[in-house]
């Protein structure tokens, strides 16, 4: 099973406590990570041990639809799990997501957020509604450029959420170029990305009967247990790309 970071450096397990469960699903494994000079910035807030503020802004993934309380949405389970890792830096996680956006919508949201407040990370949650409604894909690349310039002239570290995987996408090559394109101008860029469409990918071909329980009943978003999951993967990654002594690889602009 792969996990929401697709490059192989061997995280440490500093995250106690169970994932959720549900009819036999269960997402425990050893995160996978990239290392960024982009994520520098955060990793000096952690050793300083000082206030940490991220802004996870997106669509209905960040939101939380298909949790059944917000403290189960990925931004808020994100928060928790952050927090027991360093507790001593005060963690908040602003949720900033408004369900049905696309990236256009986002973009200009993250423009006004980021010249009113200063944030030690971003996580951008993009591409899921631009591909399901089959949107400019070069329009789509431009404003994927834009958006890491953005955070990158306000000095802001940025991680990129990409789409996620549900079996019943009408149109899975489309779906699949929005998903590509999302890590290409990553890979340009040097920006991380939480493959999140690859993973949930593997889940479900692992066992789709139990995959079933990681999606909400609209088979479309994901479920508590989904969040969960989403939320451990995300934290065990960024503990490890936070740690001491960590290489690091310059930006591309």
């Amino acid at each position: 099973m792969r996990s929401l970071f697709a490059w192989p450096v061997i995280a440490a397990t500093l995250l106690a406590g169970a994932p959720a469960q549900a009819a036999g699903f269960s997402c425990r494994e050893t995160p996978i990570v990239q290392s960024h000079a982009t994520l520098a910035p955060l990793a000096e807030a952690v050793a300083q041990e000082r206030p940490l503020t991220i802004l996870a802004i997106g669509s209905s993934s960040t939101e939380g639809v298909g949790a059944s309380a917000r403290d189960r949405t990925y931004p808020a389970r994100l928060q928790a799990l952050l927090g027991k890792a360093w507790p001593k830096a005060a963690v908040e996680i602003v949720n900033a997501g408004i369900g049905g956006e696309t990236a256009p919508q986002t973009l200009a949201r993250l423009e006004t957020a980021l010249s009113r407040r200063r944030f030690d990370l971003v996580i951008w949650q993009v591409g899921t509604n631009d591909a399901v409604k089959g949107g400019d894909l070069d329009a789509f690349r431009e404003m994927l450029g834009e958006g890491i310039r953005l955070a990158r002239r306000a000095k802001t570290p940025l991680a990129i959420l990409d789409p996620q995987f549900f079996p019943t996408v009408r149109d899975p090559q489309t779906y699949g170029r929005f998903v590509a394109t999302v890590a290409e101008v990553a890979r340009h860029k040097a920006v991380p990305v939480f493959t999140r469409y690859e993973t949930m990918r593997e889940w479900h071909d692992s066992d789709a009967e139990a995959f079933k329980s990681a999606l909400w009943t609209d088979g479309f978003h994901m479920s508590d247990a989904g969040y969960d999951c989403l939320a451990r993967d995300m934290a065990a990654a960024l503990v490890e790309m936070a740690a001491p002594n960590r290489p690091v690889v310059a930006e591309t602009r």
